[in-house]
């Protein structure tokens, strides 16, 4: 794993955003796996203004986000669609043929699956899949003691994740238990990936998914066994690493064509 750590929510977010800048320039055309929820929504405003100064087009990629709710119409201001279109989409040049979500809410949810499934492996693959990570350790909505083989799937969400997304909802009982999401296997076919967190929060989960065992207590600690994994954390995020200093070192002594 590639350890960043930065000062501030800002710094954090700009170097998310030169990850994903450094892969759409190294490819013709780029499949962007998307994530949602608090933690990327700053690094998507630096995207936008990217794309606005002219550093950046989103012309040649396809995209294919996490997870949705079930259950959740793509027009309701709770959903993961709404939440692309408003925060991402429509402010980027992105055709929106090649834009993709779950479908949370068709009546054969295992038939959607399958086809989504099926339009990241004809779209050629993921080349860097965006990733968060909950408190619990889940990545996407793929909660502990889940299968590491698991491909998208519809899910039932843990209580603890139900009690953390209420903070979006009005009542905790509106958050919806279902949700479609990409697998861990799924996931760990992203030729890369990059991972985002901030604040105390979180620090735990991170700590077990850097420096822990790999265990399904932790879904996010598979990452240990992916190729190409960037971590990026604010200082509230990294400060349970053993290794926090040694993260930092590794770093500042990078050759030139390994930074961003």
């Amino acid at each position: 794993m590639e350890i960043l750590i930065r000062d501030t929510l800002k710094a954090s977010a700009q170097m998310a955003a030169r990850v994903v800048l450094k892969i759409i320039h190294s490819e013709e055309k780029t499949v962007l796996g998307l994530a949602t929820g608090g933690t990327p929504l700053r690094m998507y405003q630096e995207l936008i203004r990217m794309k606005q100064t002219g550093e950046l087009s989103f012309k040649n990629c396809t995209t294919f986000n996490l997870d949705e709710y079930a259950g959740l119409l793509p027009e309701d201001e709770r959903s993961y669609h709404y939440y692309m279109m408003s925060n991402f989409f429509d402010h980027v040049d992105i055709d929106r043929k090649h834009v993709h979500l779950p479908d949370g809410n068709t009546e054969n949810l295992r038939d959607a699956c399958r086809k989504y499934e099926q339009q990241i492996k004809n779209a050629g693959g993921i080349d860097l899949q965006v990733l968060g990570i909950g408190a619990n350790g889940h990545i996407g909505f793929n909660e502990p003691t889940g299968s590491f083989a698991s491909r998208t799937w519809v899910k039932i969400l843990s209580e603890q994740t139900i009690q953390d997304n209420s903070v979006y909802f009005e009542k905790q009982e509106e958050v919806p238990r279902h949700v479609v999401t990409m697998g861990i296997a799924t996931i760990m076919e992203s030729r890369h990936c990059l991972l985002l967190a901030n604040g105390a929060k979180k620090a735990d989960a991170i700590r077990k998914m850097i420096e822990g065992p790999i265990s399904a207590s932790c879904p996010a600690s598979i990452l240990q066994m992916h190729p190409r994994v960037t971590v990026v954390l604010d200082e509230e995020a990294a400060y349970l690493l053993t290794f926090k200093d040694h993260y930092k070192w590794v770093e500042k002594n990078k050759l030139d064509w390994q930074s961003y």
